[in-house]
Parts: structure tokens; sequence; C-alpha cells
């Protein structure tokens, strides 16, 4: 399964040509009621502002320029807003607003595709397929700890299964919240999953409980928070991301998984007006956590690329045929390339770098098991809604070093954030570069791993160790 992108949705274009556009008001200033009544959809904007700004003048100028306020993060200075009119991003100011949803909205043509997961019921024990957690020494560190209850991991995904029988004991609903409006809401409905069993997945490579049946997480012992960023038409859009980081902050959880990139492209690109105030508002909100004592985990993506130097974005703001565009030095893709989250590729069983997984010297911190899409049962095998299901990527990998972090976290529980980030990279397992890294045997080396063999852009500082972390 390919890191959570995406599902399709209808076209809605000629809404967003309905409207006029409206003359700039001051800030804080009171529009005509009329000017501010318009046809066009009720549209999502981050918007930010200084740092400083208190929220009666945040919420004064979002009035002023014909929005709502739907929530404002003080802590930094971000805003999530709504507005029918399509003069409201001139009005509050084109440099610092935003809305993903719109541009998504506007190029879309084709209709949203259901999720066609295949669901395996449970049938006993599933650990003898569970060759991932062989490969990071998984059941040898459980003889010695499953794993702190004290330590909360926060899925920001699809949404966790609250029914699954591996998952029921370790899901903590009261740290639960849906983030799909950008302002948390905790009522179950927000943030069960409904469309896509891939927070599910997610949740059970982490924390999958240790019963002797189904499968068993990386850290069984530990609890996971449910969060959901992802809508359900597949799109992330940096509200949800934002929301997401700020409610794991103030909920004091320990780690977040982030198994996604943020919309509406691959690459945020800081060159692109509207891209920097994505990026700015992101970037926010993951230093805030990370100054709470939040770990940011993070996959680092599907699409075989050299983040450090990507070149090309052929991703689809709309979930639909890929649109090729040129990125630049300032184009990372979110949230892995923010300074202190951990980045995670992907290896197969064999310990090499999987095909698919991007890779990139100063962009990956870690590896951690993915699975080979060309092998019978080389995918990773995990909790799905109604039972277990395999799939590959560098969304699971990126699970896997969550739990490991979980597992250091249980054995040093007075680690700050940072301080987890390094002794999760310090003791990663040394994956040199390959000598050969032609999968196809074609005679051409697929990608080309550089840096030296304790720190290189296939795999960081080396693959995840489950048993080093509880026990060094």
């Amino acid at each position: 399964m390919p890191l959570l992108h995406r599902a399709r949705a209808a076209a809605m274009t000629a809404l967003l040509a309905a409207g006029c556009m409206a003359a700039s008001l001051p800030a804080g200033a009171e529009p005509d009621v009329n000017s501010c009544i318009q046809p066009g959809p009720n549209l999502r904007y981050l918007v930010v502002f200084s740092q400083l700004t208190t929220p009666e003048v945040a919420n004064a100028e979002i009035a002023g320029a014909c929005g709502t306020t739907t929530v404002y993060y003080p802590e930094i200075g971000v805003a999530v807003a709504t507005s029918p009119d399509p003069g409201f991003l001139k009005r509050i100011g084109p440099q610092r607003a935003y809305s993903a949803q719109a541009e998504s909205i506007a190029k879309r043509s084709v209709k949203r595709k259901k999720d066609d997961t295949e669901l395996f019921r449970p049938s006993g024990l599933r650990s003898g397929e569970q060759w991932d957690m062989d490969l990071i020494k998984a059941p040898a560190a459980h003889a010695i700890s499953r794993g702190s209850s004290s330590v909360v991991v926060g899925v920001l995904d699809s949404g966790v299964d609250p029914r699954h029988p591996d998952l029921v004991h370790a899901l903590a609903p009261e740290l639960s919240a849906g983030c799909l409006t950008g302002k948390p809401d905790t009522s179950p409905s927000a943030w069960a999953p409904t469309t896509s069993a891939h927070g599910t997945h997610v949740a059970g490579t982490i924390a999958a409980a240790d019963d002797g049946r189904g499968t068993t997480g990386v850290a069984p012992g530990v609890r996971i928070a449910s969060v959901k960023v992802v809508d359900d038409e597949g799109f992330i859009y940096p509200e949800y991301a934002v929301c997401g980081f700020m409610w794991a902050a103030a909920q004091g959880m320990t780690i977040t998984n982030n198994s996604y990139f943020i919309d509406p492209y691959l690459f945020t690109c800081q060159s692109e007006p509207g891209q920097r105030v994505i990026y700015e508002a992101v970037r926010r909100a993951v230093d805030y956590a990370t100054s709470r004592n939040v770990l940011t985990v993070a996959a680092a993506g599907n699409n075989a690329a050299d983040l450090s130097r990507p070149g090309r974005d052929s991703s689809s703001p709309t979930n639909g045929d890929p649109q090729t565009r040129t990125v630049d030095s300032t184009c990372v893709l979110l949230p892995a390339q923010l300074k202190n989250v951990v980045g995670v590729s992907a290896v197969e069983s064999t310990k090499t770098k999987a095909g698919y997984s991007s890779y990139g010297l100063g962009a990956i911190d870690v590896t951690a098991p993915g699975g080979d899409t060309r092998a019978p049962g080389g995918c990773v095998l995990s909790t799905v809604p109604s039972g277990y299901d395999y799939s590959c990527g560098t969304s699971m990998a990126a699970p896997h070093a969550a739990g490991v972090a979980a597992l250091i976290a249980s054995t040093h529980p007075d680690t700050d954030a940072l301080s987890l980030g390094r002794m999760l990279n310090a003791q990663a397992e040394t994956l040199a570069c390959p000598a050969d890294y032609d999968l196809n045997g074609t005679g051409v080396q697929d990608a080309f791993c550089t840096g030296y063999s304790e720190y290189n852009s296939f795999y960081g500082h080396g693959l995840v160790d489950a048993l080093a972390a509880v026990t060094k």
C-alpha cells in the first residue's frame, strides 16, 4: 500500500468561479455585510499571523476580511478560517493565507475511488508472518519490556478502529480527536475510521497486543491515540496536520506517527507564496510540539525520489492524474523534512532499501521495515478494521520507528523529545550503502546511495533496533 494518498473526488470548478472580488479592507475593519454574501463554496483557509498576535486581533482581522474563525492557535500565531467569499484571500492578504482545499477543488475532474482493501479475518496467532518484527528484534525486546502505558503515541492518520481486539486495550479514547475542520473534535465519530484502513494498520504496527492471537506491535505495552487528519477523500490538508500536532502537544503525547505527506502537492515549495504559508504554519506546529516534548516521526514517501534534490514533482492536487511540475531547492516533503522530525525510509526483508522508498542525504534519519511489493507475503502484516491485512510502503516503516522510540521512552522516562530522537539514531543498526543497487537486473542502478556507513542517504543512521531500545 502506498504512502497514504489518495482517493478521488468530484468536480466543483464552477463553484469557485462564482462571486466577485472585493477590495481589501483595513485590518480589523468591518466590511459591508452585503459585500460578504457571496455564492462561492465555504472554503477553509490557513492564516498565519505574527506569533505575538492576540486572539482578539486575529479574530477581528478575519471577520474584517469576510471570514469566520474556526480556531486560532495563539501559541503559534496560526488560524483556521472559513469564508464563502472569493474576496477573502485578497482582503486578508495572499502572502499570509492559503486554501489548499480551493486548489484541489478547482482542478478536480474525477470521482472518488472506493477503498478496496481486502480484509483478513482473525485466524489465530499471526506472529509467524511478521518478518518485520524479527528484523528489528522486537520479539527479543518483548522478553525484557513491552513498553510503558505512560507513553502515548499519537497516530495522526485516517482513524483507528476502536473495536479491534488487538487495539482496544491500547487505544486511549480520552486522548483521541478528529481534526478535519482544523479544530479538535473529541467525539468518537470524529476520530474513528470511515473509508480507510490505513490508520488502523499503522496503529497495529505500533501497539497491537501481545496476547497470543493476531499480530503483535513493536511496543504492545504503550498507549495510542487516534488523531484523524485524513478526510474521506484521502486528503491531508495542512490545517488538519496543524490541528493534529497542536492536539498532541496539548495532550502531552510522547510521540506522533505521520505516515503521509501534506496536500495539495508532494513537495511544498517556499518559493510559492501560498505554499510558503503551508510551510510556515506546519513548521510552527511541529516546533511547538517538539518544545512540549513530542517527538515527530514521519514517512519519507513512496516516490523513489531523492529528497535532497527532487527536481520534479509528479503528484496530483486532485487525487487524479499526476501533474508534473519543476521544483526548486526550497521544496520539501512535509512533515518528514522539517528540522527535528525523524524521517524514515523503508527496507525489504533483506535490509535493502525498498525500490519505492524515497531517500536523501540529510532527509533520512533511520530506516525500518516497509516491505517488498514484488514478493508474496513480502509486505507488512498488521491490523485493519475487521481483521488483518498486508501493506507495503514507508507508511509501514514509520510506525516501526515510532514503536521503537516508544520503547526507548519507556526505558528512559525522563528523556525529552530531542534526546529521544538522538537515542533512536544512536541505537540503530548501521547499514552501509549497497555495492550494487540494480533491483531489476537490468544493469542500471535504480538509485545512488551517498554518504558513509554510519550515515547515508538510503538508511540514515541505520535500521531501528527494538532490542537496543530496551537494553542500552
